[in-house]
């Protein structure tokens, strides 16, 4: 069986995202809201992944802005993750999309700049608790 990129991954954690929440239900479990600063070598990490994978359960994602600045997302209309332990996954990579329809949104490729062991090894866990949590990640090229 042909192992999952982790982008793949991202991408069908996010359908199931927003597929979840057209259900239109209040089955939403119990969630913290998740906000933090992703860093490298002491920078802010622009356009960086953040995915915290519960033991069980859906992940929540976010993205970082150009100040390292994130919040997480469980679906389309509710922030936050699940209470409890994570792993958290943290990438920079990008695959190439060509769109065909001729829109423009043609995407290039992007190789990941940080270290396996903050994402596809990751070592990265995270304890999210009910109410506000500002969880950062000071992250290191090297080590």
């Amino acid at each position: 069986m042909k192992p999952v990129s982790f982008f793949n991954a991202t991408l069908l954690s996010l359908s199931f995202v927003f597929l979840s929440a057209c259900g239109g239900g209040s089955d939403t479990p119990p969630l913290g809201t998740v906000t933090g600063v992703v860093t490298l070598d002491d920078k802010p990490l622009a356009d960086a992944e953040v995915t915290f994978q519960p033991e069980k359960g859906r992940p929540s994602l976010g993205k970082t802005d150009s100040e390292g600045n994130y919040t997480l997302v469980y679906t389309a209309s509710d922030n936050g993750a699940l209470i409890g332990p994570h792993k958290v996954l943290i990438t920079t990579a990008v695959e190439a999309f060509s769109d065909e329809s001729g829109g423009g949104n043609d995407r290039e490729a992007r190789p990941e700049i940080l270290p396996p062991k903050y994402n596809a090894q990751t070592t990265l866990t995270a304890q999210v608790k009910p109410g506000a949590n500002t969880i950062d990640f000071p992250l290191k090229s090297k080590e």
